[in-house]
Protein backbone atom coordinates (compact mmCIF):
# COMPACT_ATOMS: atom_id res chain seq x y z
CA UNK A 1 0.00 0.00 0.00
CA UNK A 2 1.76 3.26 -1.05
CA UNK A 3 1.38 6.49 0.44
CA UNK A 4 -1.11 8.22 -1.83
CA UNK A 5 -3.78 5.67 -1.11
CA UNK A 6 -3.44 5.76 3.01
CA UNK A 7 -6.29 7.66 4.20
CA UNK A 8 -5.84 9.18 8.34
CA UNK A 9 -8.33 6.92 10.31
CA UNK A 10 -9.38 10.20 11.82
CA UNK A 11 -10.10 12.69 9.53
CA UNK A 12 -9.84 11.49 5.99
CA UNK A 13 -6.94 13.14 5.06
CA UNK A 14 -4.36 11.65 2.66
CA UNK A 15 -1.80 14.31 3.85
CA UNK A 16 0.94 12.16 5.80
CA UNK A 17 3.65 10.01 5.50
CA UNK A 18 4.85 6.27 7.11
CA UNK A 19 7.28 7.26 9.99
CA UNK A 20 7.96 3.51 11.22
CA UNK A 21 8.19 0.42 9.27
CA UNK A 22 8.68 -2.59 11.33
CA UNK A 23 8.70 -4.82 8.28
CA UNK A 24 6.16 -7.86 8.53
CA UNK A 25 5.40 -9.50 11.73
CA UNK A 26 3.21 -11.80 13.62
CA UNK A 27 0.01 -10.97 15.21
CA UNK A 28 1.06 -10.12 18.69
CA UNK A 29 -2.07 -11.70 20.33
CA UNK A 30 -2.08 -14.24 18.05
CA UNK A 31 -0.49 -16.66 20.83
CA UNK A 32 -0.54 -20.23 19.02
CA UNK A 33 -0.30 -23.59 21.11
CA UNK A 34 3.54 -24.74 21.60
CA UNK A 35 3.06 -27.57 19.46
CA UNK A 36 1.61 -25.59 16.16
CA UNK A 37 4.53 -25.57 13.08
CA UNK A 38 5.51 -22.55 12.13
CA UNK A 39 5.60 -20.35 10.33
CA UNK A 40 2.95 -18.00 11.84
CA UNK A 41 0.73 -16.16 9.48
CA UNK A 42 2.40 -12.34 9.29
CA UNK A 43 1.25 -8.69 7.78
CA UNK A 44 3.08 -5.54 7.55
CA UNK A 45 3.27 -2.98 10.80
CA UNK A 46 3.76 0.35 9.60
CA UNK A 47 2.95 3.98 11.09
CA UNK A 48 1.76 6.41 9.60
CA UNK A 49 1.45 10.00 10.75
CA UNK A 50 -1.21 12.47 9.75
CA UNK A 51 0.21 15.90 8.77
CA UNK A 52 -3.56 17.62 9.39
CA UNK A 53 -4.48 15.91 12.76
CA UNK A 54 -1.38 14.52 14.13
CA UNK A 55 -3.01 11.70 14.47
CA UNK A 56 -0.56 8.44 14.63
CA UNK A 57 -1.94 5.37 13.15
CA UNK A 58 -1.67 1.77 11.66
CA UNK A 59 -1.65 1.64 8.20
CA UNK A 60 -1.89 -2.31 7.82
CA UNK A 61 -4.96 -4.06 9.49
CA UNK A 62 -3.74 -7.76 9.95
CA UNK A 63 -7.41 -8.81 10.79
CA UNK A 64 -8.94 -11.01 12.89
CA UNK A 65 -6.57 -10.74 15.84
CA UNK A 66 -7.28 -12.86 18.85
CA UNK A 67 -7.48 -11.11 22.24
CA UNK A 68 -5.92 -12.90 24.81
CA UNK A 69 -7.26 -11.58 28.11
CA UNK A 70 -4.28 -10.98 30.59
CA UNK A 71 -3.84 -10.40 34.20
CA UNK A 72 -4.26 -6.60 35.47
CA UNK A 73 -1.47 -5.84 37.31
CA UNK A 74 -1.74 -4.29 40.67
CA UNK A 75 -0.31 -0.74 38.81
CA UNK A 76 -3.63 -0.81 36.68
CA UNK A 77 -5.67 -1.66 39.38
CA UNK A 78 -3.39 1.46 41.58
CA UNK A 79 -4.29 3.83 38.16
CA UNK A 80 -7.90 2.56 37.96
CA UNK A 81 -8.58 3.39 41.67
CA UNK A 82 -6.72 6.75 41.37
CA UNK A 83 -8.79 7.73 38.08
CA UNK A 84 -12.39 7.05 39.80
CA UNK A 85 -10.63 9.38 42.24
CA UNK A 86 -10.23 12.18 39.67
CA UNK A 87 -13.12 11.07 38.56
CA UNK A 88 -15.38 12.21 42.01
CA UNK A 89 -13.19 15.42 42.50
CA UNK A 90 -14.68 16.65 39.24
CA UNK A 91 -18.74 15.82 40.81
CA UNK A 92 -19.11 12.74 37.74
CA UNK A 93 -19.73 10.20 40.63
CA UNK A 94 -23.27 11.69 41.42
CA UNK A 95 -25.84 8.79 42.62
CA UNK A 96 -28.15 8.18 39.98
CA UNK A 97 -25.89 9.51 36.98
CA UNK A 98 -26.08 6.98 34.12
CA UNK A 99 -22.67 6.18 32.25
CA UNK A 100 -21.71 3.89 29.63
CA UNK A 101 -18.28 2.16 28.93
CA UNK A 102 -16.61 1.40 26.07
CA UNK A 103 -14.29 -1.31 27.35
CA UNK A 104 -11.09 -2.73 26.19
CA UNK A 105 -10.86 -5.94 24.39
CA UNK A 106 -8.67 -7.20 26.96
CA UNK A 107 -10.78 -6.96 29.82
CA UNK A 108 -11.15 -5.06 32.98
CA UNK A 109 -13.84 -2.15 33.46
CA UNK A 110 -14.86 0.34 35.48
CA UNK A 111 -18.76 -0.53 35.74
CA UNK A 112 -18.57 -1.81 39.04
CA UNK A 113 -16.72 0.77 40.78
CA UNK A 114 -18.89 3.32 38.99
CA UNK A 115 -22.21 1.74 40.34
CA UNK A 116 -20.60 1.04 43.89
CA UNK A 117 -20.55 4.95 43.88
CA UNK A 118 -24.08 5.10 43.01
CA UNK A 119 -24.12 5.46 39.04
CA UNK A 120 -26.58 3.29 37.02
CA UNK A 121 -25.25 1.46 33.83
CA UNK A 122 -27.74 3.48 30.74
CA UNK A 123 -30.32 0.91 29.63
CA UNK A 124 -29.81 2.11 25.95
CA UNK A 125 -26.90 3.58 23.88
CA UNK A 126 -27.72 7.19 23.91
CA UNK A 127 -28.40 9.87 26.70
CA UNK A 128 -25.43 8.73 29.37
CA UNK A 129 -24.51 11.62 32.02
CA UNK A 130 -21.05 9.53 31.42
CA UNK A 131 -19.26 7.82 29.09
CA UNK A 132 -16.31 6.03 29.68
CA UNK A 133 -13.96 4.66 27.21
CA UNK A 134 -11.17 2.41 28.78
CA UNK A 135 -8.86 1.94 26.68
CA UNK A 136 -11.24 0.65 23.85
CA UNK A 137 -10.71 3.38 21.57
CA UNK A 138 -7.28 2.52 20.39
CA UNK A 139 -9.11 -0.89 19.13
CA UNK A 140 -11.12 0.70 16.46
CA UNK A 141 -10.44 0.46 13.00
CA UNK A 142 -12.49 3.81 11.94
CA UNK A 143 -11.57 6.57 14.45
CA UNK A 144 -14.04 8.75 13.06
CA UNK A 145 -17.06 6.33 13.22
CA UNK A 146 -15.84 5.20 17.02
CA UNK A 147 -15.75 8.81 18.63
CA UNK A 148 -18.66 9.59 16.89
CA UNK A 149 -20.28 6.97 18.41
CA UNK A 150 -18.96 8.35 22.20
CA UNK A 151 -20.25 11.72 21.49
CA UNK A 152 -23.53 10.46 20.40
CA UNK A 153 -23.78 8.20 23.34
CA UNK A 154 -23.79 11.55 25.99
CA UNK A 155 -26.31 13.56 27.18
CA UNK A 156 -26.68 17.16 26.49
CA UNK A 157 -24.10 17.96 29.66
CA UNK A 158 -22.67 15.16 29.44
CA UNK A 159 -18.80 14.08 30.16
CA UNK A 160 -16.69 12.28 27.62
CA UNK A 161 -13.67 10.03 30.08
CA UNK A 162 -10.69 8.65 28.20
CA UNK A 163 -7.84 5.88 29.40
CA UNK A 164 -5.26 6.58 27.00
CA UNK A 165 -1.75 5.82 26.66
CA UNK A 166 -0.55 9.45 25.02
CA UNK A 167 1.43 9.32 21.60
CA UNK A 168 3.86 11.77 23.82
CA UNK A 169 4.90 9.09 25.96
CA UNK A 170 6.08 6.54 22.45
CA UNK A 171 8.04 9.67 21.48
CA UNK A 172 9.39 10.67 24.93
CA UNK A 173 10.46 7.53 26.03
CA UNK A 174 11.31 5.92 22.23
CA UNK A 175 8.82 3.40 22.42
CA UNK A 176 8.84 2.57 18.88
CA UNK A 177 7.67 -0.75 20.30
CA UNK A 178 4.16 0.11 20.81
CA UNK A 179 3.58 0.23 17.15
CA UNK A 180 1.64 -3.44 17.10
CA UNK A 181 -1.42 -5.04 15.09
CA UNK A 182 -4.79 -4.31 16.26
CA UNK A 183 -3.99 -0.97 18.37
CA UNK A 184 -4.73 1.44 15.47
CA UNK A 185 -4.66 4.27 16.86
CA UNK A 186 -2.04 6.37 18.78
CA UNK A 187 -3.55 9.77 20.36
CA UNK A 188 -1.72 12.54 22.05
CA UNK A 189 -3.76 14.93 24.01
CA UNK A 190 -3.52 17.60 21.34
CA UNK A 191 -4.21 15.50 18.72
CA UNK A 192 -7.79 14.20 20.27
CA UNK A 193 -8.53 17.46 21.69
CA UNK A 194 -8.50 18.40 17.49
CA UNK A 195 -10.47 15.69 16.84
CA UNK A 196 -13.27 16.05 20.06
CA UNK A 197 -14.23 19.55 18.52
CA UNK A 198 -15.07 18.23 14.46
CA UNK A 199 -17.95 16.00 17.27
CA UNK A 200 -18.27 19.53 19.25
CA UNK A 201 -16.32 18.33 22.27
CA UNK A 202 -12.89 19.56 23.30
CA UNK A 203 -10.60 18.69 26.44
CA UNK A 204 -12.04 20.11 29.59
CA UNK A 205 -9.28 18.30 32.04
CA UNK A 206 -6.14 16.22 31.41
CA UNK A 207 -4.55 14.52 33.98
CA UNK A 208 -0.78 12.36 33.58
CA UNK A 209 -0.09 9.10 35.52
CA UNK A 210 3.47 7.48 35.07
CA UNK A 211 2.26 3.70 34.47
CA UNK A 212 3.73 2.44 30.91
CA UNK A 213 5.91 5.39 30.75
CA UNK A 214 2.96 7.75 30.88
CA UNK A 215 -0.78 7.72 30.85
CA UNK A 216 -3.36 10.04 30.75
CA UNK A 217 -6.80 10.21 31.89
CA UNK A 218 -8.56 12.71 29.84
CA UNK A 219 -12.37 14.51 30.26
CA UNK A 220 -14.04 16.25 27.81
CA UNK A 221 -17.47 18.17 27.32
CA UNK A 222 -19.16 20.05 24.75
CA UNK A 223 -18.12 23.61 27.15
CA UNK A 224 -14.55 22.82 28.05
CA UNK A 225 -12.49 24.94 30.30
CA UNK A 226 -9.05 23.64 30.85
CA UNK A 227 -7.46 24.26 33.59
CA UNK A 228 -3.98 25.73 33.98
CA UNK A 229 -2.31 21.97 34.79
CA UNK A 230 -3.97 20.86 31.58
CA UNK A 231 -3.00 23.59 29.16
CA UNK A 232 0.50 22.82 30.59
CA UNK A 233 0.24 19.22 29.85
CA UNK A 234 -0.58 19.98 26.53
CA UNK A 235 2.04 22.26 25.70
CA UNK A 236 4.35 19.90 26.86
CA UNK A 237 3.33 16.78 24.72
CA UNK A 238 3.60 19.44 22.26
CA UNK A 239 7.35 19.99 23.08
CA UNK A 240 7.68 16.34 23.01
CA UNK A 241 7.29 16.70 18.98
CA UNK A 242 3.25 15.40 18.66
CA UNK A 243 2.73 17.95 16.31
CA UNK A 244 6.49 17.31 14.32
CA UNK A 245 7.00 15.56 11.45
CA UNK A 246 10.80 15.36 12.17
CA UNK A 247 10.54 14.29 15.14
CA UNK A 248 7.71 11.75 15.07
CA UNK A 249 9.98 10.38 11.71
CA UNK A 250 12.78 10.00 14.48
CA UNK A 251 11.15 6.80 15.32
CA UNK A 252 12.70 4.60 12.38
CA UNK A 253 16.12 5.69 14.16
CA UNK A 254 14.98 4.62 17.58
CA UNK A 255 13.89 1.10 16.58
CA UNK A 256 17.50 0.19 15.71
CA UNK A 257 18.02 -0.07 19.48
CA UNK A 258 16.60 -3.55 19.14
CA UNK A 259 19.61 -4.91 17.52
CA UNK A 260 21.56 -3.80 21.27
CA UNK A 261 18.74 -5.81 22.88
CA UNK A 262 19.96 -9.22 20.82
CA UNK A 263 23.70 -8.54 21.65
CA UNK A 264 23.02 -8.52 25.03
CA UNK A 265 21.32 -11.91 24.95
CA UNK A 266 24.64 -13.19 22.80
CA UNK A 267 27.21 -11.62 24.98
CA UNK A 268 24.83 -13.39 28.11
CA UNK A 269 24.79 -16.69 26.35
CA UNK A 270 28.84 -16.31 25.60
CA UNK A 271 28.77 -15.71 29.49
CA UNK A 272 27.27 -18.82 30.61
CA UNK A 273 24.18 -17.18 31.65
CA UNK A 274 20.45 -18.15 31.21
CA UNK A 275 18.37 -15.95 30.55
CA UNK A 276 14.80 -16.02 30.61
CA UNK A 277 11.98 -13.37 30.05
CA UNK A 278 8.86 -12.11 31.97
CA UNK A 279 5.87 -10.75 30.37
CA UNK A 280 4.32 -12.16 27.13
CA UNK A 281 2.80 -8.23 26.74
CA UNK A 282 1.66 -7.14 23.52
CA UNK A 283 4.69 -4.74 23.47
CA UNK A 284 6.97 -7.49 23.91
CA UNK A 285 6.12 -9.14 20.55
CA UNK A 286 7.28 -6.04 18.28
CA UNK A 287 10.19 -6.02 20.20
CA UNK A 288 11.00 -9.76 20.13
CA UNK A 289 10.34 -10.09 16.14
CA UNK A 290 12.28 -6.81 15.06
CA UNK A 291 15.35 -7.73 17.52
CA UNK A 292 15.15 -11.49 15.75
CA UNK A 293 15.42 -13.42 19.54
CA UNK A 294 14.15 -17.14 19.17
CA UNK A 295 14.26 -19.59 21.82
CA UNK A 296 18.32 -20.40 20.79
CA UNK A 297 19.21 -16.88 22.76
CA UNK A 298 15.31 -16.66 25.21
CA UNK A 299 14.28 -20.12 26.51
CA UNK A 300 11.16 -19.35 27.81
CA UNK A 301 9.28 -16.01 28.51
CA UNK A 302 7.19 -16.33 31.98
CA UNK A 303 3.40 -14.66 32.05
CA UNK A 304 0.39 -14.80 35.26
CA UNK A 305 -1.85 -15.17 32.47
CA UNK A 306 -3.46 -18.97 32.53
CA UNK A 307 -4.32 -18.38 29.25
CA UNK A 308 -0.95 -17.36 27.40
CA UNK A 309 0.99 -20.42 29.37
CA UNK A 310 1.32 -23.32 27.21
CA UNK A 311 2.03 -21.17 24.26
CA UNK A 312 4.50 -19.41 22.71
CA UNK A 313 5.40 -15.84 21.54
CA UNK A 314 4.01 -15.20 18.29
CA UNK A 315 6.79 -16.09 15.18
CA UNK A 316 8.68 -17.64 17.65
CA UNK A 317 9.55 -20.89 19.00
CA UNK A 318 9.60 -19.31 22.50
CA UNK A 319 7.45 -21.27 24.98
CA UNK A 320 5.05 -19.32 27.05
CA UNK A 321 5.56 -20.41 30.99
CA UNK A 322 4.22 -20.11 34.38
CA UNK A 323 5.86 -17.97 37.31
CA UNK A 324 6.54 -20.75 38.68
CA UNK A 325 8.28 -23.10 36.08
CA UNK A 326 9.93 -19.71 35.59
CA UNK A 327 11.21 -19.86 39.61
CA UNK A 328 12.39 -23.56 39.14
CA UNK A 329 14.60 -23.01 35.89
CA UNK A 330 16.89 -21.14 38.18
CA UNK A 331 17.74 -18.65 35.75
CA UNK A 332 21.12 -16.17 36.35
CA UNK A 333 19.08 -13.03 34.71
CA UNK A 334 15.31 -12.75 33.66
CA UNK A 335 14.42 -9.99 31.42
CA UNK A 336 11.43 -8.10 32.55
CA UNK A 337 9.68 -6.37 29.31
CA UNK A 338 7.87 -4.32 31.40
CA UNK A 339 9.34 -2.02 33.84
CA UNK A 340 6.97 -0.66 35.71
CA UNK A 341 5.89 -4.10 37.25
CA UNK A 342 9.31 -4.81 38.65
CA UNK A 343 8.31 -4.05 42.33
CA UNK A 344 5.47 -6.07 41.84
CA UNK A 345 7.07 -9.28 40.34
CA UNK A 346 10.40 -9.35 42.30
CA UNK A 347 7.68 -9.23 45.29
CA UNK A 348 5.56 -11.87 43.91
CA UNK A 349 8.76 -14.41 42.83
CA UNK A 350 11.52 -13.80 45.61
CA UNK A 351 12.73 -17.33 44.64
CA UNK A 352 14.50 -15.73 41.64
CA UNK A 353 17.09 -14.04 43.68
CA UNK A 354 17.42 -15.96 46.70
CA UNK A 355 18.60 -18.62 44.20
CA UNK A 356 21.08 -15.85 42.53
CA UNK A 357 19.50 -14.56 40.08
CA UNK A 358 18.83 -11.17 39.16
CA UNK A 359 16.07 -8.99 37.42
CA UNK A 360 17.18 -7.19 34.41
CA UNK A 361 14.89 -4.01 33.11
CA UNK A 362 14.15 -2.42 29.48
CA UNK A 363 14.71 1.04 30.29
CA UNK A 364 13.02 2.79 27.66
CA UNK A 365 14.97 5.69 27.73
CA UNK A 366 15.82 8.46 25.40
CA UNK A 367 17.03 6.98 21.56
CA UNK A 368 18.10 3.83 22.95
CA UNK A 369 16.86 0.86 24.81
CA UNK A 370 19.55 0.58 27.82
CA UNK A 371 19.58 -2.64 30.14
CA UNK A 372 19.37 -1.52 33.69
CA UNK A 373 19.63 -4.49 36.76
CA UNK A 374 17.37 -3.51 39.31
CA UNK A 375 18.91 -5.89 42.24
Amino acid sequence: MGNATIRCRACRSTAGEVVLDLGTQPAWDHMPPLTDPLPDPAHRLRMWWCHDCWLAQLVEDAGGVEEITGVEPRAMLEQTERSIARMGEQRLLRAGATVVEFGSPHGGSWLPQLTGHGLIAAAGPAGADVVIDFYGLLHEPDQDASLRARVDALAPGGTLVVQLHSFATVLRHSQWYDLRHGHFAYWSVPALDRALRRHGLGVHRAWWYPMAGGTVLVTATRSPEPDTATLELMEAERRDGVCSAERVRGLQEDAASAAELRAWLVGEQAAGRLVLGYGAASRSVPLVSHAGIDADLLPAVADASPAKQGKRMPGTTIPIVSPAELVDRAPDRVLLFLAGLADEVRGALPGIESAGGRWVVLDPGPRVIDLVATG
